[in-house]
Order: C-alpha cells, then sequence, then structure tokens
C-alpha cells in the first residue's frame, strides 16, 4: 500500500445467513434455480439491504472515509439500492476478478466485513449450510477444512486486508472464529435448529446489532489490532465432490491431481492463484452426470 493510510472498508453480503432466511426459496432469483419465489425472496432482499446498510453506517461511524458493499449472492443483483447510504458505493454482478471480495484490491482498505455468512457445506445444524454451490461436499486448505468465509479471508489477507467483522447464523460465526480467530467481532442473527430451520431476531433487532458490531469491528481495525488472515505457501488445497464425475472432469485441468474418487488436489503459492483455482475448478466441475 506505499504506506498510505488504511481507512477503506468492503463488505461483502452473501444471503443464506440474513435474519430471517430458512429456505432456498427465500434465496433464489426468480430467474435462477427453478425455486418458486415471490414475496419471501422480495423480504429477503430487503433484510439483505438493510442488514447492509447498518454495517456500512457503522463502519462510517467507526471513521471510514469510503465504504464498498458488494452483493455477493447468487446473480449478485439482490441488493436493493435505495436502502443503502448515499455515502456509500456498491457493486453488482457475478463476473467480476475477485468474486465476494472485489475491492479489497484497492489502496487504503482497513477492513473486510462479512455480512449474511452460512457455515461450510456439510455442516450439522448450520441453515443453508454450502460450499459456493450444491455440489462441492468440502474445501480443506493446509490441512484446514473450511468455507466461503475463509476463502475470502484469504483471498483479503493476500492484499494485506483483515476481516473484521462477520455476522450471520451461530454456527458459521462458530466457524469463523475458529478459523480466524477470536479477534473477528461477530454477531448472530439466527440460531440454527437444521439445515432448513432456525431461531431468529426480531430483523430490526438484528440490524440494531449489526450496525454496533461492524462499528467495534471497524474502530480495531483502524487502530490496527487486527491481523490478515495467512496460510503458509504453497499450500495444499484439495476439493472434493458429491460424485465421482465431478472430480473426473477437474483431474483433467494442468496442475491439478486426484486424491480419491471423489477429490482433487492441488498446489499454490499465494492466496490469489488458490482463490482463482478454485473458481475454475468449481466451474469445470459443472458437468452432466447422466453419461
Amino acid at each position: 500500500m506505499n504506506g498510505a493510510k488504511r481507512s477503506r472498508v468492503v463488505i461483502s453480503v452473501d444471503m443464506e445467513g440474513v435474519c430471517g432466511v430458512s429456505s432456498w426459496v427465500q434465496v433464489s432469483p426468480p430467474e435462477f434455480g427453478g425455486l418458486v419465489s415471490g414475496a419471501e425472496y422480495e423480504r429477503a432482499r430487503v433484510q439483505m439491504s438493510r442488514e447492509a446498510a447498518a454495517a456500512a453506517e457503522g463502519a462510517f461511524a467507526a471513521g471510514a472515509t469510503d465504504v464498498l458493499i458488494g452483493d455477493s449472492h447468487d446473480t449478485m443483483r439482490n441488493l436493493l439500492p435505495e436502502w443503502l447510504p448515499e455515502r456509500a458505493h456498491y457493486v453488482t454482478g457475478h463476473d467480476r476478478p475477485l468474486s465476494m471480495v472485489q475491492g479489497v484490491q484497492e489502496e487504503g482498505v482497513a477492513a473486510l466485513l462479512l455480512l449474511g455468512s452460512h457455515a461450510r457445506a456439510g455442516s450439522v445444524r448450520g441453515p443453508l449450510a454450502h460450499t459456493w454451490n450444491g455440489f462441492i461436499r468440502n474445501v480443506r486448505i493446509a490441512g484446514v477444512d473450511t468455507g466461503e468465509y475463509g476463502l475470502n479471508a484469504l483471498l483479503a489477507g493476500h492484499y494485506g486486508v483483515p476481516v473484521a467483522f462477520a455476522s450471520g447464523d451461530d454456527v458459521a460465526l462458530s466457524e469463523i472464529r475458529a478459523e480466524l480467530g477470536e479477534g473477528v467481532e461477530t454477531v448472530a442473527v439466527k440460531e440454527g435448529l437444521s439445515t432448513f430451520a432456525a431461531v431468529h431476531l426480531h430483523p430490526a433487532e438484528a440490524v440494531r446489532r449489526i450496525r454496533a458490531g461492524a462499528e467495534r469491528g471497524v474502530r480495531r481495525a483502524l487502530a490496527g489490532e487486527l491481523s490478515p488472515h495467512e496460510a503458509r505457501w504453497p499450500a495444499p488445497c484439495q476439493l472434493s465432490f458429491e460424485h465421482q464425475a465431478r472430480a473426473d472432469a477437474c483431474e483433467r485441468v494442468p496442475g491439478v491431481t486426484r486424491v480419491d474418487a471423489v477429490t482433487v488436489g492441488w498446489e499454490s503459492p499465494d492466496a490469489f492463484h488458490l482463490f482463482q483455482t478454485f473458481r475454475l475448478l468449481a466451474k469445470v466441475a459443472e458437468v452432466r452426470l447422466n453419461g
């Protein structure tokens, strides 16, 4: 960063971990997924936008000079901009170079905030627990099982940016603290009961807690109290799927090796390579399974 003062904040907003959400119907845009959408999706969009706005206001209150809000769910066209603070910027569209954390590479970014976080694939009691899509079984980096939060935190760490705050369900936040450290400020907006059930805060209370938590987290980041997430490089990485045909396809990518029937592995020299290789393999794995 050439010694530049870090006072900017990037907020990545997913939808599965938003207060009130516990069904795929609630997070499925009408034109995708073949699920019945409508009033429940529109209501979830509003809450997603309210929580994003609350985090942005908290960041500004803590001293952030610029806030970029990234829509990070599905089509990445879910946020309702009229709910966002007028002084914030926002980014939409799914074909972004850094995907869910677009913006962390810019000069002067002090912190990444992860809103709407959900547990990784295979987690017990995590509402809508998954990693990236519905067919990835597990991601392991340097021997650690992780989810989207870990991938995003490592990529942010590549640019020297720590995760300062996370909100979502209690299972996801427990995983985040275990991997990223107890220094990350967290706010649970719901308690997971099963894959499709949760006990939620009132939406307004969730917004209040997110604003306060984001402010605390950003204050710590601006004070230099947080460290970027890092892994040992070159990091051995593994990606497993629910069907071996997906591993068959990924094994053909140069630099990728077969670990077992449903798992492939590779080594990355840094987090940028890791993240882009993961994205490539997730796309390659979108194969037809009927032969």
